[in-house]
């Protein structure tokens, strides 16, 4: 889903270090993968042209994140659930203690409808970040690929009962097939749980849904699945609207750019995909987002996270680091794979947990969520 775009970057940058970071750039260099699945911006943002493929594609993509021309730039829009975007800068970011990394910024924006201490929410469209060493040095992102657990991993508790809806859960290890059913209509799909549906036209976009670069019939993803954050709010009979709830951390496109914690990242959140296990990593030499919605939300379509920029929050450390590596491994892994929280006692809207690292609390639920 499209929203205005504006992005302030100015605000975020740090004073480098110029000696150290000299010919070096906060921003995103270039954009290695687009891969999205199909969505009403799909062949629009950015546009594709007949003769395009995978390459130029990034590279538009490239353009609309990076060129310093700013009329060029524009938000990239991954489609429905599981489509992704690929990128790098010029130099690897480094995982600095006790500090976020790097910032994501989308088009994410608070209703108007409710003041944020009412309702905190308005089309935030999360997208999970991935990160990726070069280990075997061939400069492309084709090395192991490591999830940064944002808050719906605890914040969540009550979506891993799968007693619960569907759209509810949060589902690790969840995998989708869309299946390109012709020209100009409606994109079917199945899921490894179940589940099936499809991404409908609207009457406001025309163009194909489908990325008419990609030659395949079937597009395939697999990933972490967020639980549903859109809801239908009414307010009064001439006030009525979708809203999607913002979370708290760990996502991109989910919080306003102007919130530079809420869209900033630690290198220290990385953990394995499939088994939630943590990992120690040193920096990330390419950085992965992808859509982690599969919701639709009414007149709104499909959940499609936006990806409008990037840059690394401390690019002096990250310099300083990056001509400091003395050749020790860069990735540690945890002795154990954490438990998921666990439901211990559950009466009403009281629920009693005991969570990922054993502590236990009560949870109290309102009445919608049970």
């Amino acid at each position: 889903m499209r929203k205005p775009f504006l992005i302030i970057l100015s605000a975020l940058f740090l004073t480098p270090a110029l000696a150290q970071t000299e010919g070096y750039s906060h921003e995103i260099q270039a954009v290695d993968e687009y891969v999205p699945a199909p969505g009403q911006f799909i062949n629009t943002m950015p546009p594709y042209e007949e003769g395009d493929d995978a390459a130029t594609m990034a590279q538009k993509c490239t353009a609309y994140l990076a060129s310093p021309d700013p009329t060029e730039r524009g938000a990239v829009c991954l489609g429905a659930y599981g489509g992704y975007l690929t990128f790098h800068f010029d130099h690897p970011v480094a995982n600095v203690a006790g500090e976020r990394d790097f910032a994501i910024f989308g088009n994410s924006m608070q209703t108007q409808m409710y003041k944020p201490e009412v309702v905190w929410g308005g089309s935030a469209e999360p997208g999970i970040v991935m990160v990726s060493q070069d280990t075997n040095r061939n400069g492309l992102p084709d090395d192991e690929w490591f999830e940064l657990s944002g808050s719906a991993d605890t914040d969540s508790i009550d979506a891993l009962n799968p007693s619960l809806d569907w759209e509810r859960r949060l589902i690790y290890n969840y995998e989708i097939t869309y299946t390109r059913d012709g020209d100009l209509n409606a994109v079917p799909w199945y899921d490894n749980q179940g589940q099936q549906g499809e991404v409908p036209r609207n009457s406001y976009h025309e163009q194909e849904y489908w990325p008419l670069w990609m030659a395949q019939e079937e597009l395939n993803f697999q990933g972490t699945r967020l639980p549903k954050n859109a809801w239908f709010f009414e307010k009064n009979k001439y006030n009525k609207q979708w809203i999607l709830m913002f979370l708290d951390h760990g996502y991109a496109d989910n919080r306003l750019n102007v919130d530079t914690l809420g869209c900033a990242f630690d290198l220290s959140w990385a953990v394995v995909p499939q088994t939630r296990q943590p990992v120690t990593i040193t920096h990330a030499d390419f950085i992965r987002v992808y859509t982690a919605m599969n919701q639709e939300a009414g007149s709104l379509g499909e959940t499609s996270t936006e990806v409008a920029g990037a840059i690394d929050l401390h690019l002096d450390a990250s310099i300083e680091a990056m001509n400091s590596y003395d050749g020790q491994p860069t990735i540690i892994r945890s002795a154990e794979t954490p438990q998921q929280p666990k439901v211990l006692y559950q009466m009403g809207t009281l629920k009693i947990v005991r969570t990922a690292d054993g502590t236990v609390k009560k949870v109290l639920l309102n009445k919608d969520k049970r």
